[in-house]
């Protein structure tokens, strides 16, 4: 069978040309440390790092969640820390109030001093986070949700959980209400707090001597009732930031498992990598030198 000249060329350029093209492929992936640079590289591996690199996304962006969840959740920590401090304290005003050899004058210091702290803790229920956002108003996170009046403070908040998505099944509350945390089961520390104040700004005589020691206990009872809800509402919020931590931990090991699958498929092997550029680099050279020395034949040679 004749060959031509033509076929002979055309032959052993396409032969170069695909061991060059494989060299620059050798090239990049050493350069880049990536297996695969297109999707013609490997189908279903670049199928499969795409849908791994998808999930990896959402994980990241469920841990930027679970960043937001912890820091309203811290906010309103700190916020009834001080909420369960000055509640103590009144408890405690209340206490000494009840003293019978205490003097009028005496007791409207005490009542000056709930006065006081009436207004603190109203400024507290009303404490906006780091976003500007009101803490306890539940959806009306733009209005303040207290407004004090004449009874002690209205709440003119909503009753609405705000609702994070902190993982692939786990919607998580990431506030309290005002009315839950101040008003829970018809307990208005507001309201109990100004009866306290009226009470012990009366002059105290034989007649209303039972009302008020009556009064002062009611009081003291009703005090004790919203600083127990106010501990469990802490409890509850104890209790969402462990499993806030514990969704971090599983979280980074799922991000690790992520990143370990991807670099299997994705990452070069440096050693066979390189191996298989010298190689390349060694048939390119004896491809280059027999194309020219087969090119350069003619039927003089022969003669």
């Amino acid at each position: 069978m004749r060959i031509s000249t033509n076929t002979i060329y055309q032959s052993g350029i396409s032969k170069i040309s695909n061991l060059q093209s494989e060299q620059t492929k050798l090239m990049q992936q050493i350069s880049t440390g990536q297996r695969i640079a297109s999707p013609s590289d490997d189908p279903v591996g670049a199928a499969r790092a795409l849908e791994i690199a998808h999930a990896k996304s959402i994980n990241s962006k469920f841990a930027d969640t679970r960043q937001t969840a912890q820091l309203k959740l811290n906010t309103l920590e700190s916020n009834l820390t001080s909420v369960t401090n000055m509640m103590i304290s009144i408890q405690s005003s209340l206490v000494s109030a009840g003293n019978a050899t205490y003097s009028d004058l005496e007791r409207g210091f005490i009542a000056a001093d709930l006065k006081t702290t009436l207004d603190g803790l109203v400024g507290l229920a009303n404490t906006k986070d780091a976003s500007g956002n009101y803490l306890y108003a539940g959806f009306q996170t733009d209005t303040a949700p207290f407004v004090a009046n004449a009874t002690g403070a209205a709440y003119v908040g909503d009753s609405n959980n705000q609702l994070l998505q902190v993982d692939a099944e786990r919607q998580m509350v990431v506030n309290a209400t005002g009315d839950d945390v101040f008003k829970a089961g018809g307990n208005d520390v507001f309201a109990t707090l100004q009866n306290l104040i009226t009470l012990l700004n009366t002059p105290l005589t034989p007649a209303n001597q039972a009302a008020f020691s009556t009064g002062i206990a009611t009081g003291l009872s009703s005090m004790r009732q919203g600083l127990d809800n106010v501990l469990t509402v802490r409890a509850s919020i104890g209790s969402r930031l462990n499993e806030l931590d514990q969704l971090d931990i599983s979280g980074s090991d799922l991000d690790l498992q992520y990143s370990k699958s991807l670099s299997e498929i994705q990452d070069l092997d440096y050693a066979a990598a390189l191996s298989d550029l010298s190689k390349n680099q060694t048939i390119m050279e004896a491809a280059q030198k027999s194309f020219v020395a087969t090119t350069s034949l003619s039927l003089f040679n022969f003669i």
